[in-house]
Parts: C-alpha cells; sequence; structure tokens
C-alpha cells in the first residue's frame, strides 16, 4: 500500500472529467489537481511551449510527495509526455495510449473518427497509437479549437443553439467519414457529450479519454500493488493558476459538488 497522492493537471478544467473518474475508481486515493486556468487553453501554443508550461506544471506538483502523475490534458499527452517520462523518476500517464486501446477494442468497422485541439491533431499521436494496436483502421481526425473555450465559459448544455452549431461544423466531415467510433480527445469534450452524441447518433460510440485515463491509472497501481486504502475517504486537493474562486465556480459543471473550500491559486510562473 502506498499513501502518497496521485498528480494529476491540465491546461485547464478539462482534467476535472479524469479527477471524477478516478474519485469513483479510487475512493481511497488522495489527488492533487492543478488547472492552468491562467494560460488555457494549450492546444494553440508551439510544441515549444506547451513543453515549457507541462514542465512547470509537473515542477509545481512535485512540490508534493507523489506515487503518480495523470496527465489529464490531450495537448501535452500528444505533445511532451516522451519528455516529462525522460525527465522524472515516477509513473507518468497520459490519455493517449488508453484511449487508442479502447477504440481499437470497441470499434466495429474499424473507422475511428478523432478530434482534439489544433495541437493533438497536428501531432497525429492518436492515429499513430491506433494505427498500431489496429493497422487497418480507417481513421478521421478533426481539430475543435473553439470547443475547449465553450466548456470553460460552462456552455456545455443541449438547447445551446451557439455550442450545438460550433459541434456540427467540426463534426460535419468525421460524421461524413461514416465512423462508429469517435475519440473525445481533449479532456474537456466529455461535458459536451450530450450535444456530441445527439449530432453523431446513436450507431457511435464516444470514448472518454479522462475515463479511459482513470482507468490506466487505476489498473497502473493495481498491478504494482500501490493503491492506498479503499475503504477510506481519499483527500482531494485542487490548484489554480488564475482566480480560485472563478475555478470552484466552474468546477461544480465538472465534478458535481461544490469544491470552493479545497482550491488554492499558484503562482505557476514560480516553477
Amino acid at each position: 500500500m502506498d499513501t502518497r497522492p496521485i498528480g494529476v493537471f491540465d491546461s485547464g478544467m478539462g482534467g476535472l472529467t479524469c479527477v471524477r473518474q478516478m474519485i469513483r475508481l479510487l475512493p481511497g486515493e488522495d489527488i492533487v489537481y492543478f488547472g492552468d486556468t491562467g494560460r488555457v487553453p494549450y492546444g494553440g501554443r508551439s510544441v515549444e511551449t506547451i513543453v515549457r508550461y507541462a514542465r512547470q506544471d509537473v515542477a509545481f506538483l512535485r512540490s508534493f510527495d507523489l506515487k503518480a502523475i495523470v496527465i489529464a490534458c490531450g495537448t501535452v499527452s500528444t505533445t511532451a509526455l516522451d519528455v516529462l517520462k525522460r525527465e522524472n523518476d515516477l509513473p507518468i500517464l497520459g490519455v493517449v495510449q488508453p484511449a487508442a486501446k479502447a477504440a481499437a477494442k470497441i470499434t466495429k468497422a474499424g473507422n475511428i473518427g478523432i478530434i482534439g485541439t489544433k495541437a493533438t491533431i497536428r501531432s497525429g499521436a492518436y492515429e499513430a497509437a491506433i494505427s498500431a494496436l489496429l493497422p487497418e483502421a480507417k481513421l478521421t481526425a478533426k481539430a475543435c479549437p473553439l470547443l475547449v473555450p465553450l466548456v470553460e465559459d460552462g456552455r456545455v448544455h443541449r438547447g445551446d443553439l451557439v455550442t450545438e452549431r460550433v459541434v456540427e461544423e467540426y463534426l460535419a466531415p468525421v460524421k461524413a467519414a461514416g465512423v462508429d467510433t469517435l475519440v473525445l480527445g481533449c479532456t474537456h469534450y466529455p461535458l459536451l457529450m450530450d450535444v456530441i452524441s445527439d449530432y453523431m447518433g446513436a450507431g457511435v460510440t464516444l470514448i472518454d479519454t479522462g475515463e479511459e485515463a482513470a482507468r490506466a491509472a487505476a489498473d497502473l497501481l493495481t498491478r504494482q500493488d500501490r493503491l492506498n486504502d479503499p475503504a477510506r475517504n481519499g483527500l482531494r486537493r485542487y490548484y489554480a493558476s488564475d482566480s480560485a474562486e472563478d475555478f470552484a465556480a466552474t468546477a461544480k459543471l465538472f465534478l458535481g459538488k461544490d469544491i470552493s473550500d479545497r482550491v488554492e491559486r499558484i503562482a505557476i510562473e514560480n516553477y
């Protein structure tokens, strides 16, 4: 048993979809979450900037004595994961491999769509990971840069005409390709699950990258016999690089509960 916490980070709030699944799957685990809300989104940044930000995010999390880090950010997972693994001596998991495995397993026709930020789609990481598992797969990838700001602004519900129009515009070529499985290649996107599912139709299975990453973390810690006592209530601490009040208000949408007494603002530029 290992009582140290798990660190989780994202460019903003989206990684909370992963945290929510980790709380469900690993109720005894302590979690330290950092959302870089002052610099969100990462998706349109250069590779060099993304790597620099990711290093700072990890440096902050490593100020705690962690047993593992989950990169709950598609952009960082596709752009900086290998760098972070080389530079750190503890397990670091991204969202790409777990989601790729789920997509390759679930698809019936091998026709898979991938949506993500510009940086994620530009990297080709999901395509490479899926093709390695399912070489015959037909892949359709689409960058959706406006979805993260919409989610961060709470525009996630059915009936929001702006969100529905943006989803339709982005996903039209993916739907036209006839995919039967769609990888939500950004941890913000599960908040748009209803809107995306309505547009894509009941015949398309959506892959929640946050949920798959949480499962991968659970599997890793189980194999290494490093799980905390599942009978205890894990402690969760949340940090943001911008307003703690704004973070807490939006986090309620992601987590389904009030965490205003557990959020602290930190100066990420100091790391």
